[in-house]
């Protein structure tokens, strides 16, 4: 099978500050731009951000929508959050660990970029906890959902 590539259009209300965010910020590639969108490419995938002008309000928590990275490696993980720190990211959530122990442990964190869109970027210190562990019923924290 050829490459595949994941892609994903998400609201922005501001071009040029969405640009900053994720080009200067977290190094993705600029693709194409026209007036109303920007292309840009995350760890070789393609992302589009299209201008709105409906404001959507803020999360209030992380459900029920984000979308992210899982890193496969905790070095390169640690990378990225250096990088948002140094380039001044909004925290929506600081780095931390979830699931301490179990099957499911992994390092975590969320950005909100300015148009309140969250990301989130994950490292699984067990790989098969990525697609695999059917036998475990947590997905999510419980205190995020009420």
């Amino acid at each position: 099978m050829a490459r595949i590539l994941f892609h994903l259009a998400f609201p922005s209300y501001d071009l040029e500050a969405t640009k900053t965010f994720y080009v200067d910020g977290l190094g993705c590639s600029l693709g194409r731009e026209s007036s109303s969108a920007v292309t840009l490419e995350l760890a070789g995938h393609q992302l589009v951000a299209h201008l709105t002008d409906q404001a959507l309000p803020p999360q209030k928590g992380i459900y029920p929508h984000h979308f992210g990275l899982v890193l496969t490696s905790e070095e390169d993980w640690q990378a990225l959050v250096d990088r948002a720190r140094e380039k001044g990211l909004r925290f929506y959530q600081q780095p931390r660990r979830r699931f301490p122990g179990t099957r499911l442990e992994h390092a975590t964190f969320f950005l909100e970029d300015p148009s309140h869109n969250l990301l989130e970027f994950k490292y699984y210190v067990h790989d098969s906890a990525i697609f695999g562990e059917q036998h475990i019923a947590e997905v999510g924290d419980q205190e995020e959902l009420e």
